[in-house]
């Protein structure tokens, strides 16, 4: 059980999203929706006898009330504890009985809990994660210790990791309004608060559902799923009908911003820029689409501008990269990070990032750099179909983030189709320093201790 956040990830690494991998136009997806409210997707993959199975609430970090920061994060934990039918642990030992495997994430923008069995058990899997739709049991005893929990995982992976301290502080620079900003396991302070109260009326609020997906990847067809679905889910009464998602909005920023941390752990200088950029669903047009080429161009590898122009040819940087966060409801992400050689001041590495930025926005990318990140994206979404829990993530994030099944098969024709020109001139747009936060990472002395009396 994890909370996927980019503000967690260290400079140097992309964010983990599920269409990092790919997006593209697998085999005959089918949809359809219960008369609850429950949408179902079905992809065939006659491959093995394995079925995938992934329940996608629309509800993450960013749906929650302000005070209660990591409260979407709290409940994927406390999903596990049991049900009036099912006490605690009881579908986990299920699952490893049945020789398969389970986990759940938390996002911004949704959350998810997914098994791998057998196709013959698929039914069995479905059942609990119906029953715990809704009937979830939460008391003190439950929920107080699973806090505890929660708390200990934010000091190991965020106070106890000064790149993920950055990162944090980088998001709640460059999201000055928006929740995008609010890290999402939650801030400490805000974390220790949460009760069973709070636990109770967010599941009662969002877990219903009309407010779910439902992935089957694997050996089976629609009409099997759909009656297997009607079986379990099709019994969940709706609880709640939910308006749209209303979120408040980023103002257009006006100023470079900063952020520096120096902390005595840090054993390697780090650079990283964030720019405020559109996303699959906020973009217009191809713009989405021409900065996952920018991203793949200027720093996807060995072979991008930023890596050769800072690595090879300049030896300033002994890695440098960019990425690009668009797979969110709202706002996205593109940064550039870099890691200086032994010697190289990050201000040096900074100039050398910032006269690459300026010369591929006057030229913009050649033919032949165009055509090679075609091809290098458009490859890894025929990778990505040879995962069958890949394809369940891909449809599940897109469709929680407002995108739908035809954008997802349209997605390698989109990218063939855009031009340079268009690269060129998203460049332009996004990478705006009045639009950026830069982070630096440095190392500090340790604090003199006090000699004992």
């Amino acid at each position: 059980m994890a909370a996927a956040t980019p503000a967690g990830a260290v400079a140097e690494l992309k964010p983990q999203t599920p269409a990092d991998a790919a997006r593209g136009a697998g085999p005959d997806v089918a949809s359809f929706t219960l008369a609850n409210g429950l949408q179902v997707v079905v992809i065939p993959d006659r491959r093995a006898p394995v079925v995938t199975h992934m329940i996608w609430y629309k509800v993450g970090s960013a749906d929650e009330s302000p005070g209660v920061s990591g409260i979407a994060h709290f409940l994927e934990h406390l999903m596990f504890k049991g049900t009036a039918k099912h006490p605690a642990g009881e579908f986990s030992h299920v699952v490893a009985e049945l020789g398969g495997q389970e986990n759940a994430f938390t996002s911004y923008d949704y959350t998810s809990y997914f098994q791998r069995v057998a196709r013959e058990h698929l039914k069995t899997v479905m059942a609990f994660e119906a029953d715990r739709m809704t009937g979830l049991q939460l008391t003190d005893e439950v929920v107080n210790p699973e806090r505890d929990v929660i708390l200990e995982e934010r000091r190991s992976r965020v106070d106890g990791d000064p790149s993920s301290q950055l990162g944090e502080a980088v998001a709640a620079a460059l999201f000055v309004n928006h929740p995008y900003g609010t890290p999402i396991i939650g801030w400490e302070h805000e974390i220790e608060k949460l009760d069973r109260h709070d636990a109770i009326a967010f599941y009662e609020r969002f877990y219903t559902p009309n407010n779910a997906i439902l992935v089957v990847a694997g050996d089976v067809d629609a009409e099997e799923v759909r009656g297997l679905a009607e079986e379990t889910y099709g019994k969940v009464e709706r609880r709640v009908d939910l308006g749209p998602r209303v979120r408040p909005r980023e103002p257009e920023p006006r100023a470079a911003r900063r952020v520096r941390l120096a902390d005595p752990r840090v054993t390697q200088p780090s650079l990283q820029r964030n720019y405020l950029a559109p996303s699959y669903e906020t973009a217009t047009g191809d713009e989405a689409y021409a900065l996952d080429l920018l991203s793949q161009i200027m720093g996807g590898g060995s072979t991008s501008r930023i890596y050769r122009a800072l690595v090879v040819e300049r030896g300033v940087a002994a890695n440098a990269g960019a990425w690009y966060y668009g797979d969110a409801l709202d706002e996205g992400r593109f940064a550039i990070y870099a890691i200086p050689r032994a010697g190289v001041p990050l201000a040096d590495l900074e100039a050398a990032i910032d006269e690459e930025l300026a010369r591929f926005m006057a030229e913009g990318p050649t033919e032949a750099e165009l055509d090679r990140a075609k091809t290098r994206l458009i490859a890894d979404t025929i990778y990505a179909q040879d995962s069958q829990a890949t394809l369940a993530r891909i449809y599940g994030a897109s469709l929680a983030t407002g995108g739908t099944i035809e954008e997802v098969q349209a997605w390698p024709a989109r990218i063939r189709a855009v031009t340079s020109g268009a690269v060129r001139d998203v460049a332009r747009a996004v990478l705006d320093p009045r639009r950026s936060v830069t982070g630096e990472l440095l190392s500090a002395p340790a604090p003199e201790r006090l000699a004992a009396e």
